[in-house]
């Protein structure tokens, strides 16, 4: 029973307490789960996604919390894993780094050069990685498990500032964090579960902090005047 819309270009972010549903949703929306009942549409027509693959011909790619980074590898061929450009079983490495840097051009990272070795990279410039990958699959709904989860201050706003760089290219973006601050400085609106129902959506310019903690938590409503 949850009915979950997500807007053209923009940001939801997606709050709730551990065990509320959150991670179930985003992997029916992904396909790692195939959904009980009801529908998803996009554009309005009824589309099947059973499976990860049909989730992103449908331009859905996902960011998880852990990135599933391969820490010896390079950007460049973490951006393009598994789809790497190859002459039959050769892979073409001047391309591969040429498709990686104008991916992280388009971002406007930090990051110099794509050839880098993942492992030697921050946390933020991680995290700038695996967005520039869901970025070279096209995806048109980016869902953002934990962005800015064990990131400190400056490297947590340069996230944020590549979720509204994204937003600003067009793309729909569900944002799912536990940290508040995070949450009203990059989203749209807050959509609420609790104990895997839908509470509410509230606008960020209609609601508050502490109305939101407490629709997460069950408390009585706050007041946000």
């Amino acid at each position: 029973n949850v009915d979950f819309e997500l807007r053209p270009n923009e940001i939801l972010a997606l709050v709730g307490d551990n065990g509320a549903g959150k991670s179930t949703l985003i992997k029916i929306l992904t396909g790692v789960y195939s959904a009980d009942q009801g529908s998803i549409l996009i554009d309005g027509n009824p589309v099947s996604i059973r499976n990860p693959r049909d989730a992103q011909a449908l331009g859905i790619a996902a960011v998880y919390q852990d990135l599933a980074l391969v820490d010896c590898r390079d950007i460049a061929s973490n951006i393009f894993l598994g789809r790497e450009p190859a002459f039959g079983f050769i892979v073409n490495k001047k391309k591969l780094v040429n498709d990686a840097e104008n991916v992280l051009k388009q971002l406007k990272t930090n990051l110099s050069s794509a050839t880098t070795t993942v492992g030697f990279l921050s946390g933020g410039q991680r995290q700038a990685v695996a967005i520039a990958r869901a970025l070279s699959r096209q995806g048109r709904f980016i869902i953002m498990d934990e962005p800015t989860a064990a990131l400190g201050v400056e490297e947590a706003q340069k996230v944020n500032s590549l979720i509204l760089d994204l937003k600003a290219r067009g793309s729909s973006i569900i944002v799912i964090s536990h940290n508040l601050v995070h949450v009203f400085s990059v989203a749209d609106r807050v959509f609420v579960l609790r104990q895997g129902k839908r509470v509410g959506t509230r606008q960020k310019c209609d609601t508050c902090m502490e109305e939101i903690v407490a629709m997460i938590t069950g408390a009585q409503p706050a007041d946000c005047d």
